[in-house]
Order: structure tokens, then sequence, then C-alpha cells
């Protein structure tokens, strides 16, 4: 099964077992709602365990979250670090026109009908989104930006 990236633990919150989270995913109320599932991947990107969202609120940059049966710092400080991610299963469709980020990296990036590279990653650096570009035969890439309409 595939998983793509919603966040990472970077820190306890409190006593009571919450956590903070920074989050890479634009539907954070979807995915940190109580009840959903979330898969814990460790450090090395290991499949750790599959956790239930007991609350969830935003706190400054961050989202705090508490998981189902793990209500004390002690039992959630040895997943800082930690990922978290959601199975490709879990995804829901987008309207028509929107895209995940996975399914537009390695695309075909053409100028007119002449093939120019592929898209390598996406970064999220404020407003805009910028599409890095791996040209085809060359060793540097160039990066195109996109106004976010949403």
């Amino acid at each position: 099964m595939k998983y793509f990236n919603v966040g990472k633990i970077v820190n306890t919150q409190g006593l009571q077992g919450e956590v903070r989270v920074l989050s890479v995913t634009d539907f954070a109320d979807e995915r940190f709602k109580k009840g959903s599932q979330l898969a814990l991947f460790d450090k090395k990107d290991h499949f750790a365990m599959t956790v239930e969202i007991a609350s969830h609120r935003k706190h400054k940059n961050f989202d705090i979250v508490k998981f189902k049966g793990l209500y004390h710092i002690n039992d959630v400080e040895k997943y800082r670090d930690f990922t978290l991610k959601v199975a490709e299963d879990d995804l829901t469709d987008l309207e028509d026109g929107e895209f995940y980020y996975h399914e537009i990296i390695g695309l075909d990036v053409y100028e007119n009908d002449t093939l120019i590279g592929q898209v390598k990653e996406i970064l999220q650096p404020g407003a805009n989104d910028v599409w890095v570009v791996k040209r085809k035969g060359k060793k540097i890439c160039f990066c195109l930006t996109f106004l976010r309409l949403f």
C-alpha cells in the first residue's frame, strides 16, 4: 500500500499525550479529524503503527493532535520526529481540475511542443507553489511558479 506524508511530529505538547505536528497537507482539518486513521512511520521511514485521532486543534503554526489510547506524555515522547502518513485508499476525490502533488510529480513539461523536462518536486515557500523541473539532458533544474487558487 502507498502512503503520503501529511505531517511530522516535532514535539510533545503538555502532559496529556498531545503532540505538535508540522503539517504538510492542504487538508489538515480532514486528515486530523477525530476518528481519522493515519499511519505512523519512524525516523528511518519504516511503518510503526496505525493511530486514530482522538482530538485536534490549531496552535500557532502547529496542529496539536492527540491519539486514541495514548493519553500521557510518556506514551508519545518516543514518537518525536516520526512522520504521519495517509494511506492511498483514504485519499478523497478532488474536484475537476484539482490534483494531488503525487499526481503531478514525474509529469513531462512542454514549452509549445518541445519537451523541456519533468516535474521533480513542488515547493510551498509562501503564497505560490514552485514547481522544480529537471531539464532533459541538463544538470540544472529550473522552477515554474504558479498561483495557488483555493
